[in-house]
């Protein structure tokens, strides 16, 4: 019996993060993405967890983008014997030296900090989910870039082509076209997709036709509130705290969601609706490493917005300032009122933007605009929801400040994109992953098989056999 062709989700199964794909045709494996888990302790625990298949069989591995839950564990795989080329974008590859290195020292900063306190209790020190030299060792796996739209041959009866996804900068969605012996088959996975329309990035390239989709799910139960409307409800945000008196706090995604709301605020500054002297902080060295890597990469913008690279600096005011050091970031805690401040991480689990809500969030005369996608179990979510109290570095922390949740950012595609992108092709099944099991999964898996789509939403290391 010839060997056969299987598909196998070993992360974002029925949950958002961890996105790791596993497609064997014949005697070849490679793999689709190797993100790490995010949210709660218990979802955080599956990163140290065996990942469901061995590593060193692994021939190679295709990277959609640069976001942590999709890249975050190759350091781990790369540890654990996997030698293979990894095969992204230009942008995605740029982006990830800033994400993996970045990871990889506060794996180690946290896992020293650990180990002085185990040490004192007598327990054996964790070793971090990753070190510096891993990281090194897999940036040094990266093949040449990849083009979109472009053929490559990945191993014997494997061949892939990139398409844009409009997510972030060098976001793909992948095409592999399998040949086994004679036997045939094609699967897209979707990546995470963009909205189209945006103001900085192509739309998503539709979907191909194809015998099977993976299609991520994130918002597969809602659309998004106009970008129009977002962009005036920022402005209101801004508006309405700078004439309290107050601070607003951005918790910002380094990837993308920085540069575009540096965009907007640079635009807003322009048409005379923000004070043009109003401070703005940018308080994160991987957002500030990151638009420099968007400077180097006009070939992923829309036409509109390359023009405009031509002639200014979109990601610029007169009052920016990029604080990289600690001691800037430390001081920025002293500003009592009248600025805006852009911080990591967008989720609130960890990086900056930590310090700052301690110092704000208490006050009512601030504001915290939440313009991203919050996992359950992290401090945005909690905040997010109602939260009255927070714990922050071990204080308890009011919510007093004004909470604004301005979801027309996302970078996510709303249910109608995901649709959209699907298109009408017949498909001899769906799989749905990346999105929360009870919402935006069964979402979307009520309204395909609505019709007449076969939808699948597989466990995690379940095989199925592409037949």
């Amino acid at each position: 019996m010839r060997p056969q062709m299987f598909y196998s989700c070993h992360g974002a199964a029925k949950q958002v993060t961890g996105s790791c794909h596993l497609i064997r045709c014949g005697e070849h494996q490679v793999l689709v993405d190797c993100g790490m888990f995010q949210g709660r302790r218990e979802e955080e625990a599956a990163n140290t967890e065996p990942f469901g298949f061995e590593p060193a069989r692994i021939d190679a591995l295709l990277l959609t983008h640069a976001h942590l839950d999709h890249c975050g564990r190759i350091p781990r795989l790369v540890r654990q014997g996997f030698r293979g080329p990894i095969i992204a974008t230009s942008a995605t590859r740029d982006l990830a030296r800033i994400v993996l290195l970045d990871a990889a020292r506060l794996q180690e900063e946290d896992a020293a900090r650990s180990a002085r306190s185990d040490r004192r209790r007598g327990d054996t020190p964790p070793e971090p989910l990753s070190t510096l030299d891993d990281a090194f060792r897999a940036l040094d796996q990266f093949a040449d870039p990849v083009g979109y739209d472009q053929p490559v041959a990945v191993v014997p009866g494997i061949e892939a082509r990139f398409q844009d996804a409009g997510h972030i900068l060098g976001s793909a969605s992948i095409q592999l076209r399998l040949d086994n012996n004679g036997q045939q088959r094609s699967i897209v996975f979707s990546g995470d997709l963009g909205s189209p329309g945006r103001p900085i990035l192509r739309d998503p390239t539709p979907a191909p036709p194809a015998d099977y989709v993976v299609m991520e799910s994130t918002y597969g139960d809602r659309d998004h509130r106009a970008l129009p409307d977002s962009i005036d409800e920022l402005y209101e945000a801004v508006s309405y705290t700078l004439g309290r008196g107050g601070n607003v706090i951005i918790p910002t995604f380094a990837l993308e969601r920085a540069q575009e709301v540096l965009y907007y605020l640079h635009q807003g500054i322009r048409q005379g609706r923000i004070p043009p002297r109003t401070p703005v902080f940018l308080d994160s060295p991987m957002a500030i490493s990151a638009t420099e890597v968007f400077r180097r990469h006009p070939e992923c913008f829309d036409e509109e917005f390359a023009e405009v690279l031509r002639h200014e600096d979109p990601f610029s005011m007169p009052n920016l300032r990029f604080s990289r050091d600690t001691s800037d970031s430390m001081a920025i805690n002293r500003i009592e009122g009248g600025a805006i401040i852009m911080a990591g991480s967008g989720m609130c689990n960890g990086g900056r933007v930590r310090h700052h809500l301690r110092h704000n969030l208490w006050r009512e005369k601030s504001s915290v605009v939440f313009v991203g996608y919050a996992a359950e179990g992290t401090l945005a979510r909690r905040i997010i929801n109602g939260a009255r109290r927070v714990q922050i570095f071990n204080e308890d922390i009011a919510v007093n400040a004004r909470i604004w949740t301005i979801n027309g950012f996302s970078a996510h595609a709303g249910r109608d994109e995901l649709l959209a992108w699907l298109g009408p092709h017949p498909r001899r099944g769906v799989f749905l992953v990346h999105g929360e099991y009870e919402r935006g999964m069964h979402a979307m898996d009520e309204c395909l098989a609505g019709r007449g789509v076969n939808v699948r939403m597989p466990g995690r290391s379940e095989p199925i056999l592409l037949d």
